[in-house]
């Protein structure tokens, strides 16, 4: 477990670069993470795939409104080992008014593409919870 608060926490992300442009996350893989066949679950990267593109997006966003997911789709590539570090970068591929549109890259230590995918957010049009925004803050790196 991290620092990180919600589901990151439980998978034990850490929060890399935060950016309006790239967020960058990592985790590594420990027996948590595994299926009953002993390889890593793929609702891992669907997860993390779905929290960094959220948080890009709210970043993004900032207190304009709220993001939320409205599809996830990602792709398994290459399978993952118990002990592999997990380097997931998401960058937007379009930012609108009521949408918005994140590539995802989820890369082990070695620079291999273990999964890639792409999330939609909808943004919408109501108030950024105060805690929310300092949960934000305090968990941006440096």
């Amino acid at each position: 477990m991290s620092e990180v608060p919600g589901l990151d926490g439980v998978l034990g992300v850490e929060h890399v670069e935060l950016t309006p442009e790239k967020v960058v996350v990592r985790f590594t893989i420990t027996d948590r993470h595994l299926q009953p066949f002993g390889i890593p679950h793929g609702g891992i990267y669907c997860a993390v795939h779905e929290s960094t593109a959220s948080m890009a997006g709210q970043i993004w966003l900032g207190t304009k409104g709220v993001v939320v997911g409205t599809n996830n789709s990602t792709d398994f590539l290459r399978q993952a080992r118990n002990g592999d570090t997990i380097t997931t970068t998401a960058t937007p591929i379009h930012r609108g008014r009521t949408q918005q549109l994140w590539h995802l890259d989820s890369v082990n230590q070695d620079g291999r593409l273990i999964a890639q995918g792409q999330v939609r957010l909808a943004n919408l049009d109501q108030e950024v919870p105060p805690e929310a925004v300092e949960a934000m803050k305090g968990n941006l790196p440096g």
